[in-house]
């Protein structure tokens, strides 16, 4: 006699209860764009690994895009880096560029 393959639980969103606790799931980076007042836009950047200094990466965006930028310790998502303007795909370049990201990590939102 068989057993019945169905009394054994699998719980298919195992995975994304995980990336909640991590605060993102694990790998993916979030480029976001929020607008300010009139034309003004704000790009944000989240889940860039722990093992890169985004002090030092917000540095050399600033000087690659001519733009403003600065690391925010957001309370859900940790560090993120904002930067002034839209900047999502000259972002996605840097970082496919310098080998902080695949570009099958990159994952950018907006309008």
């Amino acid at each position: 006699m068989s057993e019945i393959q169905n009394l054994f639980t699998f719980d298919p969103f195992a995975d994304a209860l995980k990336g909640d606790q991590l605060g993102a799931q694990e790998g993916l980076i979030h480029i976001r764009i929020q607008q300010r007042n009139g034309r003004k836009t704000l790009t944000t950047v989240q889940g860039i690994s722990e093992d890169y200094d985004k002090k030092k990466l917000v540095k050399a965006c600033k000087k690659e895009f001519a733009c403003n930028g600065t690391v925010v310790d957001h309370s859900e998502y940790g560090e993120v880096i904002q930067l002034q303007g839209d900047q999502r795909n000259s972002i996605c370049q840097f970082l496919t560029k310098t080998g902080i990201a695949k570009v099958e990590q990159l994952k950018v939102h907006g309008f």
